[in-house]
């Protein structure tokens, strides 16, 4: 299966959504479209095009004191922070600041926070901000961190989803699979229908990148 590179320019804003069509594997499932989030997650210009974006949904209705930044998101957050406590976001901390943290990852995929950290989620709302959001386990597991450590979920972002909602909560997204990846797949390694046609993978993708079969 040949891969096909695309791109779909964003309505709202001078972004686009970098894709390729093929067969790939994730750690928790197969795909028929990697969506390539390199330049949007460590390219400033585009960081701040996507926080903007992002960023204009909660300048009003939300309560935000942290943003917990997962798959590589830190550059995203870190806009996304400084655009809100620009435009007068509603912070509980002192000083009116946003906290950006990174949790730190166990063996066990587990999302675990430092003591020096953990007040930066104590009973603070939290904004989950992912790169993407189609299983929802990454989601899942700082949803799961945030309340074992006493925050509550203020809300959940992702540049990319296929899903506009997970695990009870909306998603708010800069790009989603409606009207330009309407054929995304996402499915268990055993119910994948391009595995049941013969189809070899092309590569492995990760939150880090891709790594192509030779």
């Amino acid at each position: 299966m040949a891969v096909q590179n695309m791109e779909f320019p964003n309505p709202r804003g001078s972004i686009k959504l970098r894709v390729q069509k093929g067969h790939f594997a994730t750690s928790h499932s197969h795909i028929n479209y990697y969506v390539d989030l390199t330049f949007t997650k460590h390219r400033l210009s585009e960081a701040k095009e996507a926080a903007r974006i992002l960023a204009g949904q909660y300048r009003s209705s939300t309560i935000i004191d942290t943003i917990l930044c997962l798959d590589g998101t830190e550059v995203v957050g870190a806009c996304m922070a400084s655009d809100l406590t620009k435009n007068g976001i509603r912070s509980l901390n002192l000083h009116n600041t946003i906290y950006v943290v990174t949790p730190e990852h166990t063996t066990g995929s587990q999302l675990i926070f430092r003591d020096n950290t953990v007040p930066m989620i104590k009973g603070k709302h939290v904004l989950i901000l992912a790169a993407s959001v189609t299983t929802g386990y990454t989601v899942q597991g700082g949803i799961e961190a945030i309340q074992y450590y006493g925050g509550t979920v203020a809300g959940v972002s992702s540049i990319f989803a296929s899903t506009k909602e997970c695990f009870g909560y909306p998603v708010n997204y800069v790009f989603t699979t409606e009207g330009i990846l309407d054929d995304y797949v996402s499915k268990p390694s055993h119910e994948c229908p391009l595995c049941k046609s013969g189809i070899k993978l092309d590569a492995i993708v990760n939150t880090y990148g891709i790594s192509y079969f030779k």
